[in-house]
C-alpha cells in the first residue's frame, strides 16, 4: 500500500521560500534587512554576508577597471613613443641611402677593371721570388738518409763447412745502399761455429727480406740466417 504522504499536495514550507524570495527582491532594490524571528533571523544573517560579499566584489571590480584604464593609457604612451622613434630613424636614414647609388657608376666601368693590375703583378713577382729562394735553400740542405745497422748470424750445416768461403760469399753480395762491416766466428757447440757479420743498410734501398734471401741462397754452405741486432742510425 502506497504511503499517504505521496498523495499530499500541500506545500508545508511554502512560507520559508516565499520569505526568501521577498528578501531577495529587497536586496535587489537595496532595502533588504533582517525581518522576523527564528529561521528568518538566521536567514537575514546569511543574507548580510551575501551583501558584504557583493560590496567587496563591486570594490574589486572598480579597482580592476582603474588598473585596466591605467594600462591602456600606458600602452598608448608607448605606441606614441615608438612612432616618434621610427619617424626619427626614418628621417636620419633617408640621406644615408643616397651614397649607395654610387657603386652603380662603377659597374658601368667594370669592363675597364683589370683584376690583374700592377699591384697584383708586383705581388705575384714577390711570391715567385720567395719561392725561388726557398727552393734554392732547400736544394743546399743535405737530405737525411735513414740507415740501419744490422748484426747477422749466418749458421752453417755442420762443423765441416768452410767458414772462410761462407764469409767470402756473403761479402760478395752487392746491393745499392749496403756496406759490409767486421765479421767473426762464434762457437755454437759440437765444434760448429757461426758467422757473425755486421752491415749497414739504407732503409729505402735495402730490404732485410731481400738480403736474407740472397744469403740463404748459398744453400750448400748456409743453413739459415738470423738478425741478432737491428739498430737505427
Amino acid at each position: 500500500m502506497a504511503h499517504p504522504l505521496l498523495f499530499d499536495g500541500t506545500w508545508t514550507q511554502q512560507w520559508k521560500y516565499e520569505s526568501a524570495e521577498a528578501f531577495y527582491q529587497q536586496v535587489l532594490s537595496g532595502t533588504g534587512g533582517a525581518q522576523g524571528t527564528g529561521d528568518s533571523t538566521s536567514g537575514g544573517a546569511v543574507d548580510q554576508q551575501v551583501l558584504n560579499r557583493i560590496k567587496s566584489l563591486e570594490t574589486e571590480n572598480k579597482n580592476l577597471k582603474k588598473s585596466s584604464q591605467d594600462l591602456t593609457s600606458l600602452v598608448k604612451k608607448l605606441e606614441a613613443r615608438v612612432a616618434a622613434l621610427e619617424l626619427a630613424n626614418g628621417g636620419s636614414s633617408a640621406p644615408a641611402s643616397k651614397p649607395a647609388e654610387k657603386p652603380a657608376a662603377k659597374d658601368e666601368d667594370s669592363d675597364d677593371f683589370d683584376p690583374f693590375g700592377s699591384e697584383s703583378e708586383s705581388e705575384d713577382e714577390e711570391t715567385k721570388k720567395r719561392v725561388a729562394e726557398y727552393t734554392a735553400k732547400k736544394a743546399k740542405k743535405t737530405a737525411i738518409i735513414a740507415k740501419s745497422s744490422l748484426l747477422l748470424d749466418v749458421k752453417p750445416w755442420d762443423d765441416e763447412t768452410d767458414m772462410k768461403e761462407m764469409e767470402r760469399l756473403v761479402r760478395s753480395i752487392e746491393m745499392e745502399g749496403l756496406v759490409w762491416g767486421q765479421a767473426k766466428l762464434i762457437p755454437v757447440g759440437y765444434g760448429i761455429k757461426k758467422l757473425q757479420i755486421n752491415c749497414v743498410i739504407e732503409d729505402d734501398k735495402v730490404s732485410t727480406d731481400d738480403l736474407e734471401e740472397k744469403i740463404v741462397g748459398f744453400e750448400d754452405l748456409v743453413q739459415s740466417m738470423d738478425i741478432a741486432a737491428f739498430n737505427k742510425i
